[in-house]
């Protein structure tokens, strides 16, 4: 990627490593990763949206990576991980962003332009449901509780980190191998993802995003619906979330549009690269 800078900003009372690229003077674009990537796995969509004018940053978010991991489950609650995007934006002295979020990058965003709408010009989510979706489509549809059952699993205590970590994380690469298109994560990449997780108290930081789910991490989501315009785009192979979780969070939004994409898994944007950029930068443009 060329004419990448990276920088370490403070924000929300911590410090976050991000990556940034395009013109200083561009509309603000944030790029929120998920479980268990980090600011490299937008890798596909930085370099398109920043030729196109965007200022893009994309942060390692809160207990990822490079940024600070603050001790305690607490400090991991959607609250929280709000706050550090909200952070964001004011150090690039924008008023408002674009915020696009997958996984739990992608809850983050639902909860910031759910709360906060002030701050977000348009959002859109790649293969995450409105966190409120989630307790509907478990009453209708039970194969959910079975695609769900690993985050039930993260948040117990210590047992994760063990069986995550043994083997030079072969368990987590396996599960990315193993859910995800056979040329979607190179072996380069992937050794730079276990360099990500090896950094000093990583993973249980990355847990401790689920272990706040018991902590009411979730019930700071209101039930009312998000007023600014979003897209949610979906791979369809998605092994751990049903395509009935996208079409729920519709029901949470005044102004939403659903693009399911063939071809893909819940790694959407690494498969796909051509079609989640077209139809990132077609929506914004609307």
């Amino acid at each position: 990627m060329e004419n990448l800078s990276f920088q370490i900003i403070e924000t929300n009372g911590i410090h976050l490593h991000i990556a940034v690229a395009g013109p200083a003077n561009g509309p603000l674009v944030v790029l929120l990763h998920g479980f268990p990537e980090f600011w490299f796995g937008w890798k596909n969509q930085i370099q398109p949206l920043a030729e196109k004018g965007y200022r893009v940053v994309a942060p390692d978010q809160r207990g990822y990576n490079l940024s600070d991991k603050p001790k305690g489950i607490d400090n991991y609650t959607v609250d929280y991980l709000r706050d550090d995007v909200i952070g964001i934006i004011e150090h690039f002295q924008k008023k408002t962003a674009i915020i696009i979020g997958h996984d739990w990058g992608g809850a983050v965003a639902w909860h910031l332009a759910a709360t906060r709408p002030e701050y977000v010009e348009k959002l859109i989510v790649l293969n995450i449901p409105h966190p409120k979706a989630m307790p509907k489509v478990l009453k209708k549809n039970p194969l959910q509780w079975m695609k769900s059952a690993y985050i039930a699993f993260f948040q117990l205590p210590n047992l994760p980190e063990k069986a995550l970590g043994m083997g030079g994380f072969k368990a987590m690469q396996q599960g990315i191998e193993q859910s995800s298109k056979p040329t979607a994560f190179s072996k380069h990449e992937l050794e730079l993802y276990k360099a990500a997780w090896s950094q000093s108290d990583a993973l249980t930081a990355m847990l401790n995003w689920y272990r706040a789910i018991r902590r009411g991490s979730f019930r700071q989501v209101p039930d009312t619906k998000i007023k600014v315009p979003v897209r949610i785009i979906w791979g369809v192979g998605d092994q751990f979330l049903s395509p009935m979780l996208a079409k729920e969070s519709m029901s949470f939004c005044e102004e939403v549009n659903l693009a399911f994409v063939g071809e893909a898994t819940h790694w959407i944007q690494h498969e796909q690269p051509e079609i989640v950029n077209h139809l990132i930068v077609q929506f914004i443009n609307e």
